[in-house]
C-alpha cells in the first residue's frame, strides 16, 4: 500500500492543533496516511497535543523559523521512504477533506506538485482580508513571474510526490521556503498543478507574521535564491556590462587627451566607479558560485546521512 505523510509545522498552535489533528483521515483513496508534527520550539502545550494525539513528532528545542521546520518534515519523507508528502498549516484554516483533492492529479499522473489554491475558483477565501489579496498577488509576481496560471505561490497547502521531494534542496530557515521550494521545482520543470481549495479565516489568527514584514521577508528570500542560484546569470551579466562600460569610458577618456591634452575627470570617476562595480560584482558571483556548487553537495550528503535525533517516538 501506498504511504503519504502528512507535514504539519507548529509554533505556539494549541488553540487549533488538538481540532486539526483529530481531523485527519487514516486513509485518501487507499492510501495510508500517517502524520508528522515539527514542533519548532512552542512554548505552550503543543509538543503535549502532538504527543497525546499519537503522531509523529520532531521536537526543536528552540525556535529555528519556518524554513527549518518544513525542511525537517520533507527530509524525515525522505528518509523513511514516503511516496507522497501533503503540507498543511496548523492553524485551522485548511480543510483535511480536501486532502483527496490534492493527490487525486498525482495519483492520475497530472503533476508532480500541487497547490491548493485559494483563488483558483470563487470559494469561501472570499473573507481573506484585503491586504494578505494584495500581499499575495505581489508576491506571485516574484515568485513565478513567468507562470501567469499559478494563482496561489503563498499557499501553506501542498502535495508532493517522490520524485518532487527528492529535487528540493533549500535549505531557507525563514517563512519564504514555500516560494524558494515552488521556483526551485519550476526550474527544475517538474510539473505543477492548482486545485481550488476553501480556507477558513473568521475568527482565526492566520498568521503570526506583520503582513508589511511577512511580504519583504519572502521578497528577500525570493532575492536571495535567485542571486545565490544562478549568480554567474544573475550577477555575472550585468558586471559584465559594467566592464564593458569601464572599458569604453576610458578609451572615450584617452581619445579626448590625445585630441585636445584635456584630462576629463568626471569620465575618468564614472570609469572607476564601472570598474569598481563591475568586478565587485564578478567576485561575488563566482564566489556564490562556488559555494553554491559546494553546498548543493553538503545537502545531498546531508540527506543521504540525516540523523533524527529529535524525534520523539508517541503513544500512537
Amino acid at each position: 500500500m501506498k504511504k503519504a505523510l502528512v507535514v504539519i509545522p507548529v509554533f505556539n498552535e494549541e488553540k487549533h492543533l488538538r481540532s486539526v489533528l483529530s481531523s485527519l483521515p487514516d486513509r485518501v483513496l487507499d492510501i495510508q496516511l500517517d502524520t508528522l508534527v515539527i514542533n519548532d520550539g512552542s512554548s505552550d502545550r503543543s509538543r503535549r497535543i502532538a504527543r497525546e494525539a499519537g503522531v509523529l513528532l520532531i521536537n526543536h528545542s528552540q525556535n529555528r523559523g519556518y524554513g527549518v521546520a518544513v525542511i525537517a518534515g520533507l527530509n524525515f519523507a525522505r528518509q523513511q521512504d514516503y511516496d507522497y508528502v501533503v503540507k498543511m498549516d496548523a492553524d485551522g484554516q485548511h480543510d483535511p477533506r480536501e486532502i483527496e483533492k490534492l493527490v487525486t492529479p498525482i495519483l492520475n499522473g497530472e503533476a508532480d506538485v500541487v497547490i491548493g489554491s485559494r483563488f483558483k475558483e470563487k470559494t469561501p477565501s472570499s473573507d481573506m482580508p484585503v491586504y494578505r489579496k494584495i500581499g499575495n498577488k505581489i508576491l506571485n509576481l516574484f515568485t513565478t513571474p513567468q507562470r501567469r496560471d499559478i494563482t496561489d505561490s503563498q499557499s501553506g497547502f501542498r502535495a508532493y510526490n517522490r520524485k518532487a521531494l527528492k529535487a528540493i534542496g533549500i535549505t531557507t530557515d525563514g517563512i519564504g521556503v514555500d516560494s524558494q521550494i515552488l521556483m526551485e521545482i519550476n526550474d527544475k520543470n517538474l510539473r505543477i498543478k492548482e486545485v481550488p481549495i476553501s480556507c477558513q479565516y473568521d475568527g482565526l489568527d492566520t498568521s503570526t507574521y506583520n503582513p508589511i514584514k511577512h511580504t519583504l521577508s519572502v521578497i528577500t528570500s525570493i532575492i536571495v535564491y535567485i542571486t545565490e542560484g544562478r549568480p554567474l546569470y544573475y550577477l555575472g551579466i550585468p558586471a559584465s556590462i559594467l566592464l564593458f562600460a569601464s572599458v569604453y569610458l576610458f578609451l572615450r577618456l584617452l581619445d579626448i587627451f590625445n585630441r585636445t591634452r584635456y584630462f576629463s575627470i568626471e569620465i575618468a570617476l564614472l570609469g572607476m566607479t564601472a570598474l569598481f562595480a563591475g568586478l565587485t560584482l564578478a567576485i561575488a558571483a563566482l564566489i556564490l558560485f562556488a559555494i553554491g556548487r559546494m553546498v548543493v553537495r553538503l545537502i545531498h550528503k546531508s540527506m543521504e546521512n540525516y540523523k533524527y535525533s529529535e524525534y520523539e517516538e508517541t503513544d500512537g
